[in-house]
């Protein structure tokens, strides 16, 4: 009766030892990003998800380890976890804000970890093996390109900023240098924060003050959102009346496919910009080729042409 019970202790041993070899073989990626805090952010996290469900299939040898933070220090303590727990190969990263997040990222560098950084810069330079982010400077332009398509000179806009940082600056500056000469006036600009209720509110503003406005640049869709609803609220949706957004949230873009006069048009600033960097990390293991450097993804214009290409119905983005 002892044989049988020895015997199978043996094989449940030399299993877990087979599986700790294999566990071992694996190379290991950790990504992380910020818990979602809002649509353009969750949508960034059901891409990541998705590359996940897709890279580890396509490669059973790949491990990849999702971790979203609340905040800077609890993403610098997820990196001290991914490298000390997880012993990763590589790092996947959008940090929560650059400075903070700078030494964390460092310290995984110095392990020998590949360094991916996605969106949102370190605050110190050369760190990252790899870059991957949205062109902030071609969202401003591609999107005054498009309002001059719309408008004459002597057209009247007004224009909804994000939050107070590089990135709202060069889609602005892009923006205002793309449009220099052409005659249209810009009334005047507010942040409203890439934030629906704040967008409802400037616009609201804007609307008081300004009776003559033909076109609104919402950089954003969230806001464009909220300067919908004040334009539908003020009866002033009509006289050639459009919206330009930008991100590419679904419900913006299935307007598009529906017709919608009003917002006629975005500017993909792509959540799935993380699937990307995912993606080319996994190459960096699994390519014969170079794939250091960075890679600065367009900021399409969506029309009803393209609008399907863009189209992700299963995203909450």
């Amino acid at each position: 009766m002892k044989k049988p019970l020895i015997t199978t202790a043996l094989a449940l041993s030399a299993a877990l030892v087979s599986s700790t070899a294999l566990s071992a073989d694996k190379i290991k990626i950790g990504v992380s990003y910020p818990t979602p805090t809002h649509a353009w952010a969750a949508g960034m996290n059901w891409h990541a998800e998705q590359a996940e469900k897709r890279l580890e299939a396509l490669h059973p040898d790949i491990d990849l380890v999702l971790v979203n933070s609340p905040d800077p220090a609890a993403q610098a303590s997820a990196l001290e976890d991914l490298v000390s727990v997880h012993q990763i190969d590589a790092l996947v990263v959008l940090p929560f804000e650059s400075e903070p997040l700078t030494d964390p990222v460092l310290n995984v560098k110095k392990s020998g970890a590949l360094i991916t950084v996605v969106d949102r810069g370190l605050s110190q330079p050369g760190i990252e093996d790899i870059y991957v982010a949205g062109n902030n400077p071609e969202l401003g332009r591609v999107s005054a390109e498009y309002m001059m398509t719309r408008l004459e000179s002597g057209d009247n806009i007004v224009i909804l900023r994000g939050i107070p940082t590089l990135i709202d600056n060069e889609r602005f500056d892009a923006f205002m240098e793309t449009i220099e000469g052409s005659g249209i006036n810009v009334l005047d600009h507010k942040h409203a924060n890439w934030n629906r209720d704040d967008g409802f509110e400037v616009m609201q503003d804007f609307l008081s003050r300004f009776p003559d406005i033909d076109a609104v640049w919402a950089q954003d869709d969230d806001i464009a959102i909220g300067v919908v609803a004040a334009l539908e609220q003020a009866e002033r949706t009509g006289d050639g009346m459009f919206v330009v957004g930008g991100a590419g949230m679904k419900e913006t873009i299935k307007g598009i496919m529906d017709g919608n006069t009003l917002v006629p048009v975005d500017v993909l600033y792509p959540p799935s910009m993380i699937a990307t960097a995912m993606d080319v990390t996994v190459a960096a293991f699994k390519s014969n080729g170079p794939v250091a450097g960075r890679y600065i993804l367009g900021a399409t214009l969506i029309t009803s042409e393209n609008a399907e290409s863009f189209y992700f119905p299963d995203s909450p983005f």
